[in-house]
């Protein structure tokens, strides 16, 4: 199993996991700002901590329904 995840990490650094990996890196971005995004807007409202648990779910939210068409190389 750990053979396996290095190998796949190993992959995507060199750039051969996806098919295409702009839209990959695209699709990451937009994650990740949707995160960024809803920490600034959480924080001015409410602690940081909060603000900083409300980004990381949504985030970890938008990934799998951002990333469900990619294709592997």
């Amino acid at each position: 199993m750990l053979e396996m995840a290095l190998n796949s990490a190993k992959l995507f650094m060199v750039g051969k996991l996806f098919q295409d990996n702009k839209k990959v890196m695209r699709q990451l971005l937009m994650a990740v700002l949707l995160g960024v995004v809803a920490l600034f807007v959480v924080a001015q409202f409410a602690p940081i901590w909060v603000a900083a648990a409300v980004a990381g779910g949504a985030s970890g939210f938008a990934q799998p329904i951002l990333l469900k068409d990619l294709k592997y190389a």
